[in-house]
């Protein structure tokens, strides 16, 4: 999620799960291969294992994005073809390329030449393109089916074998990008008949999944499932859900835990020169429910900081507002 599941938020995450496999936000290739891709691709070992999503419709940038990924230590690389928001339109790309599914293939065998790392990719059931859209979106007819059908076709046809497939059309017209997570109707159903028709193919569900409980249970006919926003918001979830596929004897950390070693984190990372704010802002959800909460909240926003200068720049008085915050609450 583009803004959202940055660096920090992925070793807060991790603090819920050892083993769930996280994702970077889309990254485009063409910012890693002119820009500076050193503080683009640079995680934590503790993220992994890690993916990094990129964006971008050109084969020759894809690929050195891939490579200069591979170069940095993560686990995949997944092209996203997916997002329907305007940034991602204009650069022709994300969910615009279900359009083209010749040049995902392109794309996609680039990758796989230039690493050795699994590509796999991120997709929807559809798009819709058109400005009237209330009806198309709606439905999913023989000739959408065929769409589906011939995009996975083409682009496993280079060897990828691995989709992850949001369970709505995108939008690319008169919708925003948080409606388009909304508005258009979950067909769990689409994704399930992809499955039977492409066994050999590892299909994960997107879309619509709260809890473990739903996630588990479409896990009785799919491949994995996908968190996006559930698990910002609810990061337990991450926990209960690595509870129940593999019953290891994890359960959900105690958010006193959790505080720790985000404390360590910060007092580390502020030292280096990252902004307080930058690493706080992921964790505003932790209190939530528990007595004290608002006033958690407040002393992890920016406000908090004002009339103590240096504090962002200073890694022990940062992690020392984190448990200061937890402990108005309680955590």
């Amino acid at each position: 999620m583009m803004d959202w599941t940055d660096r920090h938020c992925r070793y807060f995450l991790r603090g819920y799960s050892p083993r769930v496999l996280l994702y970077t936000e889309m990254i485009t290739a063409a910012a890693i291969t002119r820009g500076d891709r050193a503080r683009l691709l640079l995680h934590s070992p503790e993220e992994h294992p890690l993916a990094l999503q990129l964006g971008g419709s050109d084969p020759h940038l894809l690929a050195a994005a891939a490579r200069a990924g591979e170069d940095r230590g993560y686990d995949e690389i997944n092209l996203n073809c997916g997002c329907p928001s305007e940034r991602v339109q204009a650069g022709a790309f994300g969910a615009c390329l279900m359009l083209e599914p010749e040049r995902v293939a392109e794309a996609v065998a680039a990758m796989q030449a230039a690493v050795a790392l699994p590509v796999t990719v991120k997709t929807r059931i559809g798009v819709v393109a058109a400005d009237d859209t209330r009806g198309a979106m709606a439905e999913f007819n023989e000739q959408d089916h065929a769409r589906l059908r011939r995009f996975v076709t083409t682009v496993m046809s280079t060897g990828c074998d691995h989709f992850i497939v949001h369970a709505r059309k995108a939008v690319l017209a008169g919708l925003s990008p948080a409606e388009n997570r909304n508005v258009p109707p979950l067909r769990l159903d689409v994704v399930r008949s992809l499955k039977r028709e492409f066994p050999q193919l590892s299909i994960v569900l997107n879309g619509g999944l709260r809890t473990a409980e739903q996630c588990l249970e479409a896990l009785e006919w799919c491949d994995g499932v996908m968190l996006g926003r559930e698990a910002y918001h609810r990061p337990e979830v991450l926990a209960q859900l690595h509870a129940g596929i593999y019953q290891d004897g994890w359960s959900v950390p105690d958010p006193a835990r959790i505080i720790e070693r985000m404390a360590e984190y910060t007092e580390r990372e502020v030292a280096s020169g990252t902004p307080f704010n930058a690493i706080a802002r992921h964790m505003m959800g932790l209190a939530n429910g528990r007595p004290g909460a608002r006033r958690y909240r407040q002393m992890l926003s920016g406000a908090s900081l004002q009339g103590r200068p240096g504090l962002a720049c200073e890694g022990a008085r940062a992690a020392a507002v984190l448990r200061d915050a937890a402990r108005c609450c309680n955590v």
